[in-house]
């Protein structure tokens, strides 16, 4: 059984959500709460293995809030998924460290997949769809940079980094750096260790916030990979 946690300030959604989450039978809501504040209260105090997280709410939003339940050492088994129905917030989302995001006009069976898979310990944001993202804020990032992140990588774990923010998976990281795959794995295992990410997600931000990688560089690569190399390449 799958224990999460609703944190929205309309009951309404908090009722609907209840409901379709718990269709299947092996999904529970164990507790509710109306604003961010009250929502990190109940979450210490039942460690739900999910929390469903509204992003404005009074009392404290649900961005401060999930970068609250993600720095607290008591609370590392517990994962997030934001709702919202403002793309603007999924960038402050996935810094907080968000296991993913949902659109509040999400379908009922998609709900319930997204909650299975963050409780799972896997990231709901693919790499290419953060990459996607990213690039649609692109001028937030491009105000930020921060090069000083990438202090104490290795010009090589530099390199996977760069391919991870372009939304390569291990095997194709492998095979444009000719490492295996394993050794690929090793590197992102490294990397997420080095920067303190919680998933290849926030090594996406990451490579972005850095400057190591531009949004219309990654388009423009990630396009060329789609379509293939030229004739005679």
């Amino acid at each position: 059984m799958i224990r999460i946690v609703l944190v929205d300030d309309q009951e309404l959604v908090r009722t609907g959500l209840r409901s379709l989450a718990e269709r299947d039978g092996d999904i529970e809501v164990v507790g509710e709460a109306a604003d961010g504040r009250e929502g990190l209260r109940i979450v210490r105090e039942l460690r739900p293995d999910v929390v469903l997280m509204d992003i404005r709410m009074p009392q404290l939003d649900g961005i401060a809030a999930t970068a609250q339940i993600v720095a607290d050492p008591q609370l590392t088994d517990v994962r997030v998924i934001v709702l919202t129905t403002f793309d603007e917030d999924i960038l402050a989302a996935i810094r907080a460290g968000a296991g993913g995001y949902l659109l509040k006009d999400v379908e009922p069976a998609d709900l319930r997949s997204a909650i299975r898979v963050v409780a799972g310990g896997e990231s709901l944001l693919a790499p290419s769809v953060t990459t996607t993202v990213l690039g649609r804020l692109g001028t937030h990032l491009a105000t930020s940079v921060r090069p000083e992140l990438l202090d104490g990588l290795t010009a090589r774990e530099r390199d996977v980094l760069a391919l991870v923010g372009r939304g390569m998976s291990n095997n194709e990281i492998g095979a444009e750096l000719f490492l295996s795959p394993a050794t690929a794995r090793t590197y992102v295992s490294r990397l997420l260790a080095k920067l303190r990410a919680r998933d290849r997600s926030r090594l996406v931000v990451l490579a972005y916030e850095s400057g190591l990688i531009t949004p219309g560089r990654a388009a423009r690569e990630g396009a060329g990979r789609r379509q293939g190399p030229e004739p005679g390449a």
